[in-house]
Formats: structure tokens, C-alpha cells, sequence
């Protein structure tokens, strides 16, 4: 691990599905920043760490609700990286959706070890990726999507 971080093991797969959007005025595609929303405190911790090892500048939320309150504050997040199931107000999917909608250039990946999600059930351009993920491939979709905004 890098930055003489704890390894909390081979994490939980994600969901991913779509293609990334031009970045917009108010973030830096050259310091993205990810927003990571995960109930579960460690799956959160592991998730950050997997962001912040891709190369990436991680934030992370609880709930959707606690991402709406992130993203309503900050205009610099390029990547929501949501687990499905999750107390609240709304479940992840739904949060990607109403994410679409109110700051359409924020990419999305969806996640979730309960069940699959039909690219027809994401938002445009979204993204999913099955628990338990791998690294590798996770941090590959990070790449992707980071690359194809500067495009």
C-alpha cells in the first residue's frame, strides 16, 4: 500500500457502467475527486483508500443524503462511487439518478453485492461494478473515466 496505509484486505466488487462526460468549468479533471457513499464504515474506508491509491482525491458520505449535502456545497466532484443498499432517504441507484439530473457532467459508478443492476436500470453514463470488486479493475474504470473527460 501506498502512503504507509493499513491493507484492509481484497475488498468487496462494485458496479460499473457508461462513458464519461468533458470535464466542467468548476473541477480539475488533474485532481478529480471522488465521492464515495457507503453505509458500511469499513467497505467506505477500503473504498477511499482504492480511490485515493488509483491517483485520486477521495470525500466520503454515509448516506445519499449526506452526498446531496456534499454535493449541493462543493462543485469540484468529478465521480460518485455509490453502494445500492443503504439507509436513508433514497437507496444508491436512486442517488445516481437524481445525480444525473441535477449535475449531469458527474460521472457514476454503482455498486452492490445484493444484486446486479441492468445497464437499462443506470443513469446515462453510468457505470456498474459487482462486490466483491478487484482493485484492478476498479482503478481501471477510474483511469478510463478520467481520461475520456479530458478528451
Amino acid at each position: 500500500m501506498r502512503r504507509g496505509r493499513r491493507c484492509f484486505g481484497e475488498a468487496p466488487k462494485l458496479a460499473i457502467r457508461g462513458v464519461c462526460r468533458r470535464e466542467w468549468a468548476t473541477m480539475s479533471i488533474a485532481n478529480p475527486i471522488v465521492l464515495v457513499v457507503e453505509d458500511e464504515w469499513l467497505l467506505r474506508l477500503v473504498a477511499v483508500e482504492l480511490v485515493e491509491d488509483a491517483g485520486f482525491q477521495a470525500l466520503s458520505a454515509a448516506s445519499a443524503d449526506e452526498a446531496l449535502s456534499i454535493l449541493e456545497t462543493r462543485g469540484d466532484v468529478w465521480l460518485l462511487f455509490t453502494d445500492v443498499q443503504m439507509p436513508g432517504s433514497m437507496d444508491g441507484l436512486s442517488l445516481a439518478h437524481a445525480v444525473r439530473d441535477r449535475w449531469p457532467p458527474v460521472e457514476l459508478i454503482v455498486t452492490s453485492g445484493q444484486r446486479h443492476i441492468r445497464a437499462e436500470d443506470l443513469p446515462d453514463r453510468g457505470r456498474f461494478i459487482a462486490k466483491p470488486y478487484d482493485r484492478e479493475m476498479l482503478s481501471q474504470a477510474f483511469q478510463e473515466m478520467a481520461e475520456m473527460g479530458q478528451g
